[in-house]
């Protein structure tokens, strides 16, 4: 049988994606055939599969850690929030339909025998798969029809990890109390727990494992430090942007509007990664820096709606400003929609029917439609004559004058648009910026020169790191348990 192991968290955002990713390539490393599989996750940061349907970003991840092709089994149920209590549903990869927080909790006992079937399809020909949770089990008011936590560990009989952030503090209480609240049947499926993120003398906190244990009966398998190596990894989840700090001074500034539906914004981590350019990612009640070169405008889950944030926050005056003062823009997907004259949605696929005018800085119109593009592409770059690969995934068709200068030719087909005088630029192609010659291309024309960061090696580096990482501090017993000695 294929051996499992579950990890959960004590909360969101805890690092279960990283150590999860980290396992994945510790196991990798020993020549073990492991798979990543999270049964439910909620993200608008989306990949394209290996074999063609969307994935969250963080499985996506997982496999190229694990070193084995993405799968739509190995997350079957992906949520894309669309406003304050929707989202659209993705199962197996395609779009199921859309639903209100409180109707998606009914619709969850329908979705048990597709998260089923796919982890079996995960197990089929690995030696290990290594799940991650959603949330925190503890979240019993959601315990009933639950697919992403010990609903799924229960039925599966996977044992559980739990994870506690003491970045965060709290993290004696948060376990303590995870045990205190959970109905004996879930209790049992957790075999230990790991501290994670944690900065200064380990030994400093020996006491507070001899309380959880006594408290609890778990053993810990380890307290990893704060990964540093993980900052060069794709984030998942938007909350990240709450905490990335203003980028170091560089010889070009990059303006992010990040606007409350912002997706893939992981478009934008080759950019982070690189020495000579200060990415600012501007929030809500915040001004566009006026000295930025460049604004992107990166995906978003529901443009319409987040076209009207923009302006209710002023940045559309900003950006024109900014255009008239000789900058430059870039738009993807969402955001080279928002680029044009003009949105319209009759059918309501984001929502009520409507139309909204664009920025009016492309000479281009969107109509939304129903179906789906989703597709891993290959591309060149007519502006700068290099090839290009990434993904699409985009509800829309986008015509207009300016599309005769297409920004890339993708899949043999033009995509884009290029205004005239060659400083505005859309695309639906994600990953754009991963394109290390593309990259340089770009600097070059800020004035820009030097060695360029190879991006793809950059994080394969970083996930040898975590296992190196996690090697280092997870429990001895543990990790021969899991991938052997």
């Amino acid at each position: 049988m294929t051996r499992a192991i579950m990890l959960q968290g004590t909360g969101s955002d805890v690092g279960k994606t990283v150590l999860v990713a980290g396992l994945c390539r510790l196991a990798a490393n020993r020549g073990l055939k492991v798979r990543p599989f999270k049964p439910q996750n909620m993200s608008n940061n989306a990949a394209v599969s290996d074999d063609g349907g969307e994935i969250g970003r963080a499985q996506w991840l997982q496999s190229l850690a694990a070193r084995t092709p993405s799968s739509v089994h190995m997350n079957p149920v992906l949520l894309k929030p669309q406003s304050e209590n929707g989202s659209q549903i993705v199962v197996q990869g395609k779009v199921f339909g859309q639903a209100r927080a409180r109707d998606y909790q009914r619709l969850k006992p329908q979705l048990v025998a597709s998260v089923l079937e796919s982890y079996g399809k995960v197990c089929e020909g690995a030696e290990l798969v290594i799940v991650e949770g959603a949330g925190s089990p503890a979240e019993i008011n959601l315990r009933a029809g639950d697919i992403a936590n010990m609903g799924f560990a229960t039925r599966a009989n996977v044992p559980v990890v739990l994870v506690g952030d003491i970045d965060r503090g709290g993290v004696i209480a948060s376990l303590v109390g995870t045990h205190a609240i959970l109905p004996d049947e879930d209790r049992r499926m957790i075999s230990g727990y790991i501290i994670n993120k944690f900065r200064g003398d380990v030994s400093l906190f020996d006491d507070g494992i001899a309380s959880i244990g006594q408290f609890t009966g778990w053993p810990c398998f380890g307290v990893v430090p704060w990964l540093t190596a993980a900052g060069r990894l794709p984030a998942e989840d938007s909350v990240v942007l709450e905490r990335l700090a203003r980028g170091r001074a560089g010889a070009l500034k990059i303006a992010v509007p990040v606007l409350p539906r912002i997706a893939n914004f992981d478009d934008l981590d080759p950019l982070r990664a690189e020495p000579d350019l200060e990415l600012v990612f501007v929030r809500p009640g915040e001004r566009l820096p006026a000295d930025a070169g460049l604004v992107i405008l990166p995906g978003s889950k529901s443009t319409i709606a987040d076209l009207a944030d923009l302006r209710a926050q002023g940045w559309d005056r900003e950006i024109g400003a900014h255009v008239r003062r000789g900058g430059r823009v870039i738009g993807i997907c969402g955001g080279y929609q928002m680029l044009g004259r003009r949105v319209r949605d009759p059918l309501g696929i984001e929502g009520a029917a409507s139309e909204i005018e664009g920025l009016g800085l492309l000479d281009v119109e969107t109509d939304m439609a129903p179906e789906k593009t989703v597709r891993n592409s290959r591309a060149h770059s007519a502006e700068y004559d290099v090839p290009l690969s990434g993904y699409q995934i985009h509800l829309g068709v986008t015509s207009g004058a300016d599309c005769e200068r297409p920004a890339a030719i993708v899949d043999d087909e033009p995509d884009g648009a290029v205004s005239a005088d060659g400083r505005i630029m859309g695309t639906y192609l994600h990953g754009l910026f991963g394109s290390d010659a593309y990259r340089a291309r770009l600097l070059a024309s800020f004035g820009l020169s030097g060695e360029r960061t190879n991006y793809r090696e950059s994080v394969d580096r970083a996930l040898d790191e975590v296992a190196a990482e996690l090697e280092r501090h997870l429990d001895a017993g543990f990790l021969s348990d899991l991938v052997g000695s």
